[in-house]
């Protein structure tokens, strides 16, 4: 190899290493912390959508345990037919209640799936934006172990 050989081989090295430093920033961009350091749901709401005036739905689909045994691990899923293009999980009772947000690609199932901590039995709501509005479902979860230090 000449040098010229080695210098553009630790130029592509360069640049894939900085594209991967760079990546997680990428990931983050859409990151919005006022909206997860929110107290209150209507503020979580308010800081991600930019309203929190919603209207129930029996479009949006949320299964969650009736009864969660264990607190710190509590599976949620949020399911709709509209054309969803985002998806939140808020838990009342949770210092931060904004647990998730997720934004749908057009074109693809509105389905989101997780595991949440509740610290306490409280409602836990789903929020799908679909055409503008804010379309919601609640359900209450009664937690016996609390997963967020209790």
């Amino acid at each position: 190899m000449d040098r010229r050989s080695v210098l553009k081989v630790a130029g592509v090295v360069s640049a894939a290493a900085t594209a991967l430093v760079a990546m997680p920033r990428l990931a983050m961009a859409a990151y919005t912390e006022k909206a997860f350091k929110a107290k209150g749901g209507a503020d979580a709401l308010q800081n991600v959508y930019g309203a929190n005036a919603t209207t129930p739905s029996d479009q949006v689909k949320l299964k969650a345990p009736d009864i969660a045994e264990n607190g710190a691990v509590v599976p949620v899923e949020v399911e709709t037919d509209m054309q969803a293009e985002s998806i939140a999980i808020l838990i009342d009772g949770n210092p931060s209640p904004l647990a998730l947000t997720a934004d749908i690609p057009a074109g693809t199932k509105g389905l989101v799936k997780t595991r949440c901590r509740m610290g306490k039995t409280t409602n836990v709501t789903a929020v799908v934006k679909s055409g503008g509005k804010l379309y919601t479902a609640s359900k209450e979860v009664k937690v016996t172990i609390g997963g967020c230090g209790g």
